[in-house]
């Protein structure tokens, strides 16, 4: 096996690495989040900082691949692809502490009222956007854009989600003035998971350009919808 050849390999286990620990720091996220586990919620940000370690790691293998050995083709398409996907996916670490500091910060005890969680439909966006993170991650086990692609059609879910979720906490906060605070910061949790579902088609975008050598930024998701 020649040197690059190495390289690369050493580089798709650690973003497999990465990848698993951020799958399971949303998972822990959400959980905290919908049942009021604070120590769960202080174990996602304690791992902060291991995410925040693997992205400064394949950074820089990434450019010393670059530096060292000038891939070309589908060698260099996949360097480029990875650089993004990291950034995407240490982004999506900073959602789940996000999340986690908002369970931190719920009174104790005091786990979300259950029908604020079912009108919001925030259970399905979680188990959507799980689904996304392993979509996306298959495809790339895998490689395969036919599997990445369909993380596009995720997305429209979250979106929808999105879209119906400011009225129906308005209406849930009118009839429950005494958790607006609680209704607003579900608000605030639903945009970012929306942003959430952004990065993943980010990832499945860098996925299909590694793989077919096609561009999908600006013309994917506006096909799919």
């Amino acid at each position: 096996m020649k040197v690059i050849e190495q390289e690369i390999a050493a580089l798709k286990n650690t973003i497999n690495e990465m990848w698993a620990l951020v799958h399971q720091q949303i998972y822990n996220a959400g959980e905290a989040m919908l049942t009021g586990d604070k120590e769960l919620a202080y174990k996602v940000l304690s791992r902060e900082r291991r995410v925040n370690a693997f992205e400064l790691k394949i950074d820089s293998d990434c450019e010393d691949i670059i530096a060292l050995y000038a891939p070309v083709a589908i060698d260099l398409r996949f360097v480029l692809a990875m650089y993004k996907i990291n950034t995407n996916l240490e982004r999506l670490g900073d959602f789940a502490e996000s999340i986690a500091r908002f369970s931190v910060n719920l009174p104790e005890g005091e786990p979300i009222d259950p029908e604020l969680v079912k009108i919001a439909r925030v259970e399905e966006m979680l188990h959507e956007l799980l689904g996304m993170i392993s979509l996306a991650q298959e495809a790339f086990e895998k490689e395969s854009s036919e599997i990445a692609s369909r993380i596009f059609l995720k997305d429209n879910i979250i979106d929808e989600i999105n879209h119906d979720s400011t009225p129906l906490i308005a209406q849930y906060i009118e009839a429950h003035p005494g958790s607006a605070l609680a209704g607003l910061y579900m608000a605030g949790v639903i945009r970012k998971m929306e942003r959430f579902g952004d990065h993943c088609t980010n990832i499945a975008e860098e996925l299909i350009f590694y793989l077919d050598a096609k561009v999908m930024k600006h013309i994917g998701k506006t096909e799919e919808k």
